[in-house]
Parts: C-alpha cells; sequence; structure tokens
C-alpha cells in the first residue's frame, strides 16, 4: 500500500514539474531591441562622434524594420522593448567617448526593461573605438553582464562585419546578409527576429551548438560581390545548410578590410542542436570558402583614374559611371578627398562649357555652401572645397564656377549645390553624403542618364546605379579605404593572411565549439 502511494506522489510531482516547466502559450515574450552599426576605416584620419549615429529610440526604433510594423505576425508575437538603436555612415574609428555615451545609454534603458526574455541585437559588425579592442565583443559582454544569461541574445549582422570569438561566445543566435550589394539585409534581420520568436516560443531556448571557424581571408567588397563568381555560388550553399534537421542557421562572413585589428577576417558559423550537422556545415562552408580565395577578383573592370577617363571619354554609352574607389564613404572613406576631383578639372577635356559632360558626387565644402545661399542661383561663387579631413593625397581645392541648383538636403548632406566648371558640375556638400539613387540627382536638376560620364564616391554599385549604368569601371584612386590591399600597412591583424601571404600552408579549417554563454 505504502509503495503505491509513493508512485503516486511520484507520477503527480512529475506530472507537477512537467506542466509548470513547458512554454505558456499565452505569456508573451518580452523582447528588446538595441543595436550600433558602422564600419570604420583605421586607415582614415576621420573621427565619428555620437551624433553620427541618428540614434533612435523607443518606438522610433521600429521604422527601422517593416517587418516589425503593428499588423505583424512578428510584432504580435512578443511584447517589444525598443531601447536605442543608431546607425552611422560609414567613415573613420569611433571616439571613446561616443561609444561609452551611446553604449551606456542603451545599458540603462535595457536595465529598465529588465527581466528580458530575448535580445535582438542588431549591429553591422565593423565598428573600431579609440583605445577599444573589439567593440561589439565589448558591447555584448556588457549586455550579457546586465541581462543575464537565460536571456536569449539572437545577433543581426553585415556580411563585411567581424564575429570574434568574445562575441560568438555571448550571442546564442546569428546570422548575416548573403548578398552583397545588401538586398536581403531586411531579410536577414528578419530571419533573426524570427529565429529568436522561435526558439523563445517552443521553449526550445539556446541551441546546443555554435560552431565558428576563422577563415585567414581578408578581401575587400569590391572582390567579394555576391553577383559574380565565386562569390555567388560560395553564398548559395548556406542556405542549404540551414535546411538540414539540427541546424538553425549558417553565415559566412567576408569581414571588414580597412581596419588593422586581430578579429578582422573571414569566419564561418552555423548554429543548431545536432553536434555532427552543425559542425560538417561550417566545415563544409569553410572549406568551399578557402578553396575559391584564389578565384575571387574586382567585380567590374579597374584601372587608373587616367586610364579610367580614357575609356570614358571614348564611348558612347551614357552614362559611363567611373568609380572613385579610394575615397568611398560607403567603405569608411573620410569622402573629402580632392585628388579625383582635383584631376578632373585639371583635364584638357572639361576645360570648355561645350565638353563632355561630367557629373562629380560629391565633394563637402561648407564654405561654398555659404557662398552660394548668399549669392543665389546663376551666381559665380569662388571657395575651397574638400580636404578638412583627409588632405594626405591633396589639398583643399579652391572651385570657381556657375550656381545652377541648391538643395536643401538630407540628415547626410544638410545642404547641397551644384557648380559648374567647364563641362564638369561639381555637387558640393555641406556634410558629406553617398549618392545612392536617381533621385538624388534629379532633384538637384541633374539627368545622370543623360550624363556623359558620372563619377561617384563608391565602390562596387549599389542596385539603382547598377542598373543605370551604360559602362562602368572602378578607379583605383587613393583615400583611406584603398583597394590596395597591401600598400595599407598593416601592423595588428593576424598573419599569416591571404592574399598578403600568399603561400599559406596548414590552414586550420576544424570546428571550434563555442561555449554557451552560461558555461563561460
Amino acid at each position: 500500500m505504502l509503495q503505491s502511494i509513493m508512485k503516486l506522489l511520484i507520477s503527480f510531482c512529475f506530472c507537477l514539474v512537467f506542466f509548470t516547466c513547458q512554454p505558456d502559450p499565452s505569456k508573451k515574450p518580452k523582447i528588446a531591441i538595441a543595436g550600433l552599426a558602422i564600419e570604420s576605416s583605421t586607415f582614415s584620419p576621420a573621427k565619428t562622434e555620437a551624433d553620427a549615429f541618428l540614434a533612435r529610440e523607443g518606438d522610433a526604433v521600429f521604422d527601422y524594420y517593416p517587418f516589425l510594423d503593428n499588423q505583424s505576425s512578428q510584432r504580435k508575437s512578443a511584447d517589444w522593448r525598443p531601447t536605442l538603436r543608431g546607425h552611422a555612415l560609414p567613415g573613420g574609428i569611433v571616439t571613446r567617448k561616443a561609444y561609452d555615451l551611446l553604449v551606456g545609454k542603451t545599458l540603462n534603458m535595457l536595465e529598465r526593461e529588465l527581466p528580458l526574455d530575448g535580445l535582438f541585437f542588431d549591429i553591422h559588425g565593423a565598428m573600431s573605438v579609440e583605445g577599444l579592442e573589439d567593440p561589439e565583443g565589448d558591447f555584448i559582454k556588457k549586455i550579457r553582464a546586465l541581462v543575464g544569461t537565460k536571456t536569449l541574445i539572437s545577433t543581426s549582422m553585415d556580411l563585411h562585419g567581424n564575429v570574434s570569438k568574445r562575441l560568438a561566445e555571448h550571442t546564442d543566435l546569428i546570422t548575416c546578409y548573403r548578398m552583397a550589394p545588401h538586398e536581403d539585409a531586411l531579410e536577414s534581420k528578419q530571419r533573426a527576429v524570427d529565429n529568436l520568436l522561435s526558439r523563445l516560443i517552443s521553449g526550445k531556448g539556446k541551441p546546443k551548438y555554435k560552431a565558428w571557424i576563422p577563415v585567414p581571408i581578408l578581401l575587400p567588397g569590391e572582390k567579394t560581390s555576391t553577383r559574380i563568381e565565386p562569390g555567388k555560388s560560395l553564398y548559395q550553399k548556406v542556405q542549404p545548410m540551414t535546411e538540414k534537421k539540427g541546424v538553425i542557421d549558417a553565415a559566412i562572413w567576408i569581414g571588414y578590410a580597412w581596419a588593422d585589428e586581430p578579429r578582422n577576417h573571414g569566419v564561418v558559423m552555423v548554429t543548431g542542436d545536432n553536434k555532427k550537422e552543425v559542425s560538417e556545415s561550417a566545415e563544409s562552408l569553410a572549406q568551399a570558402f578557402w578553396d575559391v580565395r584564389n578565384e575571387f577578383e574586382f567585380v567590374a573592370p579597374t584601372a587608373n583614374l587616367k586610364t579610367s577617363l580614357s575609356y570614358a571619354l571614348a564611348s558612347d554609352k551614357k552614362p559611363y559611371i567611373i568609380s572613385d574607389m579610394g575615397d568611398n564613404p560607403t567603405a569608411g572613406g573620410a569622402g573629402d578627398v580632392t585628388w579625383t576631383l582635383r584631376e578632373l578639372l585639371n583635364n584638357k577635356a572639361f576645360k570648355k562649357d561645350s565638353g563632355p559632360e561630367l557629373i562629380y558626387a560629391s565633394i563637402p565644402g561648407p564654405e561654398m555652401i555659404k557662398s552660394a545661399l548668399k549669392t543665389g542661383l546663376n551666381s559665380i561663387v569662388s571657395a575651397k572645397v574638400g580636404a578638412q579631413v583627409d588632405n594626405r593625397f591633396a589639398p583643399p581645392l579652391l572651385l570657381e564656377g556657375v550656381v545652377e541648383a541648391i538643395h536643401q538636403g538630407d540628415v547626410y548632406a544638410e545642404t547641397e549645390v551644384v557648380v559648374k566648371v567647364g563641362s564638369i558640375r561639381v555637387i558640393v556638400t555641406k556634410k558629406r553624403k553617398p549618392y545612392h539613387r536617381e533621385k538624388d540627382f534629379t532633384q538637384l536638376g541633374l539627368n545622370p542618364r543623360e550624363a556623359d560620364i558620372l563619377v561617384v564616391k563608391i565602390g562596387y554599385l549599389v542596385p539603382e546605379l547598377y542598373n543605370m549604368r551604360g559602362d562602368w569601371i572602378m578607379a583605383l584612386t587613393p583615400g583611406g579605404v584603398d583597394q590596395d590591399l597591401e600598400r595599407l600597412g598593416y601592423k595588428r591583424i593576424k598573419r599569416p593572411m591571404f592574399p598578403l601571404d600568399k603561400d599559406m600552408e596548414n590552414v586550420n579549417l576544424k570546428t571550434r565549439f563555442i561555449k554557451a554563454a552560461d558555461a563561460l
């Protein structure tokens, strides 16, 4: 009799424990959102301050994520607590003051939301900070110390970011873009959110395994675009890995080439619950990455500026786009290097008003903006432009021409003017601004499709420019994101590193299983 009663009590206790440990479908998980995103070139003299991040707080953070609008299933599936999310135009190293301010504010906002079931950590992964090693790793470690080890963290990244071991340890789920140009940016962020919701709502929680494999490759995005081979086929291998039973997500990071830090190199990560599948998937992707290392080439023809101009002048295709790559602000260039503009203005082909129409986008020149606003449209202005930040390759230029347009620009440019010098139309901005869309030109009264030559401070062309091109070449110009990696002068990256060290042997592409945050 006593034995029967004991069996009943044990069964009752087991049932009680089982049912109380199951996730309550009526209780929505409480999830915060936070993150800072920037590419920071350590080879540029520029400095990035806090206001450059254009940080949004509270419900304004939702503006970044259309898939989290009020009517979406993802929005309705959780109790969302957005804190601070900032995204800066790529640039120079972030000041320590700016980093401490933004991270401190984020931590204070997160503390007010504790306890948390989950966190969507939305970063780029290529931030450099004065006097700080591995900023994203430092940031997530501080977050983990605050929210605890039970909170599930899902990290979304740019494929040009860097995944240090510390970042891998403190995140639970992680993914990155699979396209360059980044046409799948929102899709990737949504995947990070969906993975987080799935693991929380199902009660599965943290993945049992995280495979991390550093790949000693450091290449610029202009050589690793997924538009062409081998990047195209390499990244097509990712999705099939995620369809394996026991695998949650898989990702390949190219890394960021213009920062001289030990964490800057390629990485493969796979997360999931099946140890064998997670490890084999990671090793397969890492080996595939390594095997094609010698096949990566620039996504378009390249030449020095003189040769690029000769091709453009001889072409009958409009517009002939020249990428002024060395000072590309979308990769971390200061955006105010005057070297290319100086060469264009000195070229005889553009001296007369009747010469080939060339649009140059763009150069910062607060003095010029002030003069143009004072004298107005159709006036002749003369003022210095550029080289206020990066004057290593050419000094500020004295620009004299006719004001053809004045426009109150966006948060990047603030004010834009078009100054015509000979047959060149120079777009001058109060602050640096990348020119990606046809609208960026047409709102200034310019027709980029009909211009003979369009010179843009960019690397590979974003989709709208790419679709607009008549022909295209990437000019190997100087600047903070110089494409000639060997002349950058790396001192701190891990060596050997391809392509700096071409004859590498005994590369370890075996899985390193990363401990969960609560096992550190």
